[in-house]
Formats: structure tokens, C-alpha cells, sequence
């Protein structure tokens, strides 16, 4: 049976078709996110640190770490990314314990990256373009680390099934070519959007049974994209991931974490409520205030879609007994409902 093992300093992530699917966080990314980019420009990671941490207590089991800022004052992102890597990996494995994914186009910062991380990381990416392959390959089987082959190579990104299937084909080949087993080798088969392809649903499901069947390798894939572009897009995602873990996908690079009701939120529904007449007390825990008007919670919580893959591990069987399922839904233990009946009843004595 395949199996992708990523280690940190003291913790072990295996990727495989009998193992719980792989959660790879994919939050620390300044691509599409002009706060962070900023941030980090300017050396603060406050938003990484919480980035890392949310992600981890929200269930991921390894992180990506991309490093990808084009700096304002410096756009040659060869001179700028591969210090930027050392930082961010530092500072990530100092407040996790679990893997981490280094993420990047630039050679010289994956370089940097696998000298820096302890354990043994996944390396994100390799294509079939010539040139890449030549770049990564020698890097994979120096640092003895697996590797993401992404299926697109000098022709670009096929809308072709088979063309992808016969790219990630050729990685594994040129691959094994440098000494690097199959069972190093995770393939992104490129998820393409449903809202533009309607059949990118059943090409990729019938792509990774291949890949699964055929190769023998693990595959991941950008959760996000099956759904781009569409309306309520975690509805297609907490049906998508499920249906491609049954299909054979055993890891993906997603979002974990649902973020808190928002002080900003908070506070426009207390004026909303005084504006009825209806007044909060001031200084109310915000926590006990979202909750009493049924906005949620103000802390991180794990993702629909975590939800999601938490089921889908218990009905393939990856979830013996259902034993994290149970523990992720546990209801409040016997002793403290009656701790809270008590206080209710004690409340409506007092009232009375």
C-alpha cells in the first residue's frame, strides 16, 4: 500500500489510501492576500503565527508555507524569497509541531527551505516542464523528501484527462530515473472549475482512480478550485472532497479554519438591537455576546469542509470506530449538563 511520509522534529503525517485524509493548511500565502503581502514585507508575521496556529487547532495535520511576496522595494522575488522562507519556517516550526509544505516557484527558495525545516517536509512543486524537472528532481533526492508533481508541463495546463494522466506519468518516470520512489511522488491532477467545466467533477474523480490504480501514487489537489467563480462555495466543496477521497484522493491543499464572528459584525448588531429599543449591557464577554444573539462564536473554528472530511474518514473506514468523528461531536458530558440545568433552574428560582 502507498505511503507518503512527512515529518517535523516529533511528528509524523503519513499520506496513503488506508490513512485519514491528509489536511494540508494552505493559509500561509501572501498570493491573493495584500494584508499579509504587506505585513511580511514589512517583517511582521503576527498574521502567520495566527495563521499557523488556527490552522493546526482547526485539524490540519501538515502546513504550507509559501513565501511568494513581490516586495514593493525589491521585485526580484530570487533575492527576496529565499530569506523570507528561512523566517517563516523558523517561526512556523517554533509554535507547531506538525509538518510543513515548502511552497514555491523559486528554486533557490526551496533550497532554502528544505536546509532550514527539521523533519522531513513536503516539497511543493515539480512540473513536467523540462526545465523544472531538471531543478526539483535533484533537490527531492538529495534532502531525501517527497514531492507534489503538478500535471501541466511546457504545453501548459490540458483540459484533457489523459493528457494530465500521461504528465504526471512521466514525472513518476523521470522521477524514478533520479532514484525517487513512486511512493514520494504526490500527484496535483489540476482540479479545474466546475462553474466554467461541467464535467471537472467526473474527470478528476475518474483522474485520480487512474492515478491510484495505474501509478500507485498519493494525490492532492487545491480543494477550492472545483468551486471557484460560484455562489456558496462551501457547499460544493463539503460535497466535492468526500466524493474524491472515495475516488482515491488521499490529501488536499485547503482551508481549514472558519473564522470567528467578527468584532466589527459584533458591534453592528448591538446598534442594530439599540436601534429596536433593545439595549446590551456594557461590557459583556463578546464570546457569551455572540453567542446569546446567534451569530456563532468570535473564535476559529474547523472548517465545513473539515467536517466534511471527518465524515468521509469514518464512512471509507480511515476513522476506526469512528473514534475522531465521536470526540469531534462529543455532546457535553452528563456532569456538565446537569451543571447547567442546575444554574437554569436556579435562575428561574430567583426569578420566581
Amino acid at each position: 500500500m502507498t505511503r507518503t511520509v512527512v515529518e517535523s522534529k516529533t511528528k509524523t503525517a503519513i499520506i496513503g489510501f488506508d490513512q485519514p485524509f491528509c489536511v494540508i493548511g494552505e493559509r500561509i500565502n501572501p498570493t491573493g492576500r495584500k494584508k499579509l503581502a504587506a505585513e511580511l514585507e514589512a517583517g511582521n508575521f503576527e498574521t502567520v503565527k495566527k495563521d499557523a496556529l488556527e490552522q493546526v487547532a482547526c485539524g490540519a495535520t501538515v502546513l504550507d508555507v509559501n513565501a511568494g511576496v513581490v516586495y514593493n522595494s525589491n521585485p526580484n522575488p530570487n533575492e527576496t524569497e529565499p530569506p523570507l522562507m528561512r523566517q517563516m519556517i523558523e517561526l512556523v516550526q517554533g509554535l507547531v509541531d506538525v509538518p510543513l509544505c515548502i511552497d514555491s516557484s523559486v528554486p533557490g527558495a526551496l533550497q532554502v527551505g528544505l536546509e532550514t525545516c527539521e523533519g522531513r517536509p513536503l516539497l511543493n512543486s515539480v512540473t513536467g516542464e523540462e526545465e523544472r524537472l531538471e531543478l526539483v528532481l535533484p533537490l527531492v533526492k538529495k534532502y531525501n523528501v517527497p514531492v507534489v508533481a503538478i500535471s501541466n508541463d511546457d504545453t501548459g495546463i490540458s483540459e484533457d484527462p489523459d493528457v494530465r494522466f500521461e504528465v504526471a506519468k512521466k514525472i513518476v518516470q523521470r522521477a524514478a530515473d533520479f532514484g525517487i520512489p513512486a511512493h514520494d511522488i504526490v500527484v496535483d491532477p489540476l482540479v479545474m472549475p466546475i462553474g466554467a467545466m461541467a464535467t471537472a467533477g467526473q474527470q478528476v474523480f475518474a483522474l485520480v482512480r487512474r492515478l491510484r490504480d495505474e501509478l500507485g501514487v498519493n494525490t492532492t489537489c487545491g480543494a477550492s478550485n472545483i468551486s471557484f467563480g460560484l455562489p456558496n462555495r462551501h457547499g460544493i466543496n463539503n460535497a466535492f472532497l468526500p466524493m474524491a477521497a472515495a475516488a482515491g484522493m488521499t490529501s488536499a491543499i485547503m482551508n481549514p479554519v472558519s473564522q470567528g464572528v467578527s468584532a466589527k459584525k459584533l458591534a453592528e448588531k448591538v446598534e442594530e438591537l439599540a436601534g429596536l429599543g433593545i439595549a446590551i449591557p456594557e461590557g459583556m464577554d463578546p464570546e457569551a455576546l455572540a453567542q446569546a444573539l446567534g451569530l456563532g462564536s468570535t473564535k476559529a473554528t474547523p472548517s465545513k469542509e473539515i467536517e466534511a472530511i471527518r465524515a468521509a474518514n469514518f464512512l471509507l473506514n480511515n476513522d476506526p470506530n469512528g473514534g475522531e468523528w465521536i470526540k469531534a461531536n462529543r455532546a457535553p458530558s452528563a456532569e456538565g449538563a446537569e451543571g447547567a440545568r442546575g444554574a437554569r433552574e436556579g435562575r428561574r428560582r430567583r426569578r420566581a
